[in-house]
């Protein structure tokens, strides 16, 4: 069952279940080719240009549009690692690289994965998302990736 969540106060809450374990799950967050092929979501494509994840690290990645349609919400962002603790949690800080006062400010992403009988319930919780992101399309963002990480990790 998968349940999306989006709140007045900036923030989204997204859960799937992924028919994989745990640890398999979380090593696909934290290489970063595997990061690069099921993060963007649809219509995007991903280039990760620093990626160290330690917690207290840095990554920075872009995401850009396949289409000309979609080129207007291309972006580069970057973010710090605040915790990492693998089969379990990840943490995570990050902003956009962009002069739009609308898209100012630091978001915060916290993944949760739980054993569940048939995987690892994956939850993804971002706070602070920019005013210029309608909460219901980062909510969105969030359940193409996680289709994109059930399809890579699934079976695998």
């Amino acid at each position: 069952m998968d349940e999306d969540t989006a709140n007045d106060d900036r923030s989204i809450t997204v859960t799937r279940v992924i028919e994989a374990p745990p640890s398999r799950v979380y090593e696909a967050f934290v290489d970063p080719d595997e990061l690069a092929t099921w993060l963007p979501p649809e219509g995007f494509s991903a280039e990760v240009h620093e990626f160290d994840a330690t917690e207290g690290e840095t990554f920075r990645m872009s995401f850009n549009a396949d289409t000309e349609a979609l080129e207007s919400y291309a972006s580069t962002f970057h973010g710090t690692y605040q915790e990492l603790s693998p089969g379990e949690r990840i943490v995570y800080t990050e902003e956009f690289e962009s002069d739009d006062p609308g898209m100012a400010g630091e978001m915060t992403t916290t993944i949760t994965f739980e054993a569940v009988p048939d995987g690892t319930k994956v939850t993804a919780q971002q706070t602070g998302i920019p005013v210029n992101i309608p909460p219901e399309n980062a909510s969105e963002g969030w359940d193409d990736s996680l289709g994109n990480l059930a399809e890579l990790v699934e079976g695998a």
